[in-house]
């Protein structure tokens, strides 16, 4: 069990871009917190709607950061985390409710398990019943999903447990493992940042858990929801983490289901309108390359555990909520990617 502190002290992050009045709420609940030495930073990523200044208003403890651009999700949160005065951390999303209970949940399960990456259990805001994460976890082929995302809450999980990343709609820790992870990666903007910053811990020996005994409730994709731009940031982002995180030989020993899985995506983008958005996406990685080169050298030669230790606890088959897959189209291409997921594995293991 790790000491600390009784009442450390403890800033909460809040992303701001265009939220409205998700923001205010947000706030509100916050201020309903019975942990007592808390920081409020709100950083605002140049809005437009004045919710930034409408918040600082309404709420006038809050910290105000005003970035003169949008920098994004990575950016606009290392702003706040480098600006931050709390040995503790809580990166949050606008568009969320919090219970009264999480910091001293969140901080308790620190107590006990230690050094990590941190989430509660998230359900949606619109339903309470309906869980969004009970823990995210990373895909073989790059890709990130929520486990539990849309299941009726059963409370089926009830103890700490780790998990493949913890969420960044509500992500926390110690700054030291903050600044020991050197942040979010800006290349990213937005989008697999958090699956980013779970894999890079992990790497270095740091679990993310699960904390179900406190939750928030999230009003998910208020700003780019489905659009070109969101499948562009997410694919290209899927990819970039791909081309850094495994080591070349990694790479060249599943070169070929990772090159089916490509053809498979490049189908599914066709199929859904969105061949623009993966063209865009490996043109913006093409023109990086040198970048993704010396990326790729920096995180391997700071890993600690090897690829193939973290590989066989991710999972063969990505979960996806039964509206969103519950069709002939959705069922073939998990159903393909499982295969290509087993096999790419037996090969690693060889």
């Amino acid at each position: 069990m790790k000491r600390l502190n009784e009442t450390p002290l403890v800033s909460i992050i809040i992303l701001n871009y265009n939220a409205g009045n998700l923001l205010l709420n947000c706030i509100e609940s916050l201020s309903k917190l019975t942990y007592e030495n808390v920081e409020l930073v709100v950083v605002d990523n140049n809005s437009t709607d004045n919710s930034q200044n409408e918040c600082k208003k309404i709420f006038p403890q809050i910290k105000l950061i005003q970035n003169k651009e949008n920098v994004g999700y990575c950016g606009g949160n290392n702003v706040g985390i480098k600006e931050a005065k709390g040995e503790f951390l809580v990166i949050l999303n606008p568009d969320t409710i919090v219970e009264h209970n999480l910091i001293n949940t969140l901080m308790e399960a620190y107590r006990i398990h230690g050094e990590g990456l941190y989430q509660p259990k998230i359900l949606s805001l619109e339903d309470k019943k309906i869980l969004q994460s009970t823990g995210n976890m990373i895909h073989l082929f790059g890709f990130g999903f929520a486990r539990d995302k849309g299941n009726l809450d059963n409370n089926e999980i009830n103890k700490v447990i780790p998990v493949g990343y913890a969420a960044g709609t509500c992500l926390f820790s110690s700054k030291q493992v903050f600044f020991k992870l050197k942040l979010f990666d800006e290349f990213l903007f937005l989008y697999h940042d958090d699956l980013d910053l779970g894999w890079r811990a992990a790497q270095k020996g740091i679990i993310s858990y699960i904390v179900p005994q406190t939750k928030i409730y999230h009003a998910e994709s208020y700003s780019l929801k489905w659009s070109k731009k969101k499948f562009y940031w997410l694919e290209r982002n899927r990819r970039y983490c791909l081309m850094t995180h495994y080591s070349q030989n990694t790479l060249q020993k599943i070169q070929r289901e990772l090159w089916i899985t490509e053809l498979l995506i490049w189908l599914v983008y066709f199929l859904k309108g969105y061949l623009t958005a993966k063209i865009k996406a490996e043109l913006d990685l093409r023109k990086n390359k040198e970048f993704i080169i010396k990326k790729q050298m920096e995180i391997e030669n700071e890993k600690i555990i090897p690829d193939l230790e973290l590989i066989k606890t991710f999972p063969d088959r990505i979960e996806i909520p039964k509206f969103v897959s519950d069709n002939f189209q959705s069922r073939w291409f998990l159903d393909i990617i499982e295969k290509l997921c087993k096999k790419a594995k037996r090969k690693l293991l060889e």
